[in-house]
């Protein structure tokens, strides 16, 4: 199976864009009025939530740090408009935090989180999605990781139900590990989502990445577009949606 998914995959890989040059104090995206004003207010967001899970087994405890704080910064800057779960892995543990649109206290909680031996568990991550969408409802995940040490096949099971449902993978993949790449790249192409690669020197460039994703589940496919026309993270994640 995974043969054929390379083969499928076989394309240049979305890596995460440089910075625009700009002088002097650089707007963080969250901090940008046009973000803003999708996650900033309960009444424009659309109904659901968006999912934020991550790996936290060992082999992230070298960038852990910066992670941490890039993710944290991002909740913190959610506001009113956006519900927003946590969910991460670790060890033999899977954690899943209630809906909130008050993410200070989400961010807080992140921080606290520290890295422990184990496998991934991107399997349960799909399922619980599947649980959430089927409940309550949900807008998106953004998954971010470094491994993928599960069948694909299974994988690709759950990311079709999720499919069906119009819920989009954006897959965000630290590090260059081969085999994560092309399940993650499947992943996202079967949910009509958007993946992007990011190493150690493009880390910083992960909280546009995120801001985008966020933009689109707060407001949806046509927020994303608006952002596009400015911001290179939004359009590297719009071109990969169909």
């Amino acid at each position: 199976m995974l043969k054929r998914i390379q083969q499928l995959t076989q394309k240049l890989t979305p890596v995460a864009p440089a910075p625009s040059h700009t002088p002097a104090a650089q707007v963080l995206p969250w901090e940008d009025v046009r973000v803003q004003q999708i996650l900033g207010s309960s009444g424009t967001s659309e109904p659901g939530g968006l999912v934020f899970a991550m790996d936290a087994t060992f082999s992230r405890s070298a960038t852990w740090a910066e992670a941490l704080s890039v993710q944290g910064s991002m909740f913190q800057a959610f506001g009113p408009g956006l519900k927003v779960q946590l969910v991460y892995f670790r060890g033999v543990e899977f954690y899943a935090s209630r809906w909130t649109r008050h993410a200070a206290g989400l961010a807080k909680e992140m921080r606290g989180v520290r890295c422990k031996t184990g496998a991934t568990q991107i399997a349960r991550v799909l399922a619980h999605c599947e649980t959430v969408a089927t409940r309550e409802g949900m807008r998106a995940l953004v998954y971010v990781g470094d491994a993928m040490e599960e069948d694909a096949d299974l994988l690709l099971g759950h990311a079709a139900k999720l499919a069906q449902r119009s819920i989009p993978l954006f897959m965000f993949q630290e590090g260059g590990d081969a085999r994560a790449q092309t399940v993650f790249q499947e992943l996202a192409r079967v949910t009509n989502g958007a993946y992007v690669r990011f190493d150690e020197a493009s880390a910083s460039r992960l909280k546009d990445l995120l801001a985008a994703a966020a933009v689109y589940a707060g407001g949806g496919r046509g927020a994303l577009a608006a952002l596009a026309k400015q911001q290179p993270a939004a359009r590297l994640l719009l071109e990969q949606m169909k």
